[in-house]
């Protein structure tokens, strides 16, 4: 059966993660304690060294951003492969859209 909801000591992680990234500062063990100690969570001691560990190999940017996407390399495989950094492709240039005026269209939605 899958699990359907995250523990609160993995959302506090997860919630604890997302700040230090957006401080820039260093997602380790300490620091994660020191976040969730200060919003007075009590989380159990393997999370802080599970995320430490992760976000290690990968940052929260790239996991935010390969979420869902199809070919993400799973931890494991970036772990094995030495952390070695990734080429990224280039992204393509959004194509413009064409405006289409008012005027164009046979009807208006007020009428």
């Amino acid at each position: 059966a899958a699990r359907e909801t995250m523990s609160t000591s993995e959302l506090a992680m997860t919630y604890a993660a997302l700040i230090l990234s957006e401080e820039g500062a260093e997602i380790n063990n300490e620091n994660l304690l020191k976040v969730t100690a200060a919003a007075g969570i009590t989380v159990e001691p393997y999370w802080p060294s599970l995320f430490a560990k992760l976000l290690s190999v990968k940052s929260v940017d790239d996991l935010i951003t390969s979420v869902g996407s199809v070919g993400a390399a799973p931890v494991g495989a970036v772990a094995a492969a030495g952390g070695a950094a990734e080429e990224k492709a280039p992204e393509p240039e959004p194509e413009e859209e064409e405006e289409v005026e008012e005027e164009d269209m046979d009807f208006d939605l007020f009428d």
